[in-house]
């Protein structure tokens, strides 16, 4: 339906000082602060994880080598949705010299409300990231203490019991990453890189990774968090995060949290000959999602 007239009336009138409504501040594009942006050209990408070898057995005199065999794990997919709104203005509403105003002032709306869409999206990988209802490749959600391996073990990426985000639980997320494997067992180099929260966890964050010595406690003991460098690019804040006590680390380990563009935003416009509307229309597509969950720790809290 194309806004009229009737719904814009009292810009028709004299004396109107301000409209308001539509020029709020939004947020950044926060998804860039934990997907890795790579393009696509096909309708969906897929990631296949691959096993390397087990550790090398000692070769005793006289006997035969012995030989290992790599193989494909699972596979990632990335289906790609499009995302597309528009507006429309009518014939009468342009002639009575609202097409300026309204032109600038939805197309900043429309914008907003495409932003915003892309945000929620991506947040929702974390926030049903524990929900067993959205498996990975792997066949197990995003975080999980059994993401399995071709060795027969498992890895986690959560802690052994939910924990809020203090001290403790965030040296032994730290402790955690340090010891995970391979898919034969081998161990990895992983290391975090930052520290992902929702809004009511800011300020807990400040104190854990800003302070030189430790919180909440009498000793004068340095903070260790900082004075290692555990957590190398500090903390940001994504406030699109459902759950107000969750948190999570991203880490070093290559091909975790991706983000596909198919399309990039694409904004357009053209009239209509049989009523003499002009629409508006914004569009793009792309996909978000994870390929190795060792991208990623997290914590639903302790509630």
């Amino acid at each position: 339906m194309a806004i009229s007239r009737a719904q814009l009336l009292k810009e028709l009138l004299p004396g109107l000082n301000a409209l308001f409504g539509l020029e709020y501040a939004r947020y950044g594009e926060e998804h860039k602060e934990i997907f890795e942006t790579e393009t696509s050209e096909r309708s969906f990408e897929e990631e296949t994880k691959l096993s390397g070898f087990s550790a090398a057995p000692v070769k005793n005199e006289g006997s035969a080598i012995a030989y290992d065999n790599a193989q494909e794990t699972f596979t990632a997919r990335y289906t790609h949705e499009t995302i597309a709104l528009g507006f429309s203005l009518t014939e009468e509403a342009i002639e009575d010299n609202l097409y300026d105003s309204l032109s600038s002032r939805y197309t900043k709306a429309l914008a907003r409300a495409m932003a915003y869409t892309k945000q929620t999206k991506a947040a929702a990988v974390l926030n049903n990231g524990f929900d067993t209802n959205f498996p990975g490749g792997d066949g197990v959600p995003l975080f999980s203490a059994s993401h399995p391996l071709v060795s027969g073990g498992v890895n986690s990426n959560v802690p052994t019991t939910p924990a809020d985000l203090n001290e403790t639980s965030l040296e032994a997320a730290v402790i955690q990453i340090a010891a995970w494997t391979d898919e034969r067992g081998l161990l990895i180099a992983a290391r975090p890189r930052k520290l992902v929260i929702p809004p009511a966890l800011q300020f807990v964050a400040t104190r854990l990774l800003d302070t030189e010595l430790r919180v909440a406690t009498a000793d004068n003991d340095i903070n260790a968090l900082k004075n290692n460098g555990s957590i190398p690019e500090g903390y940001t804040i994504n406030h699109y995060l459902t759950d107000t006590d969750a948190w999570f680390l991203t880490t070093d380990v290559p091909n975790g949290m991706k983000h596909f563009i198919r399309t990039p935003l694409q904004n357009s416009m053209d009239g209509d000959f049989d009523t003499g509307n002009v629409r508006y229309k914004a569009r793009e597509r792309y996909s978000f999602g994870f390929s190795d969950a060792r991208g990623i720790f997290g914590s639903p809290g302790a509630a």
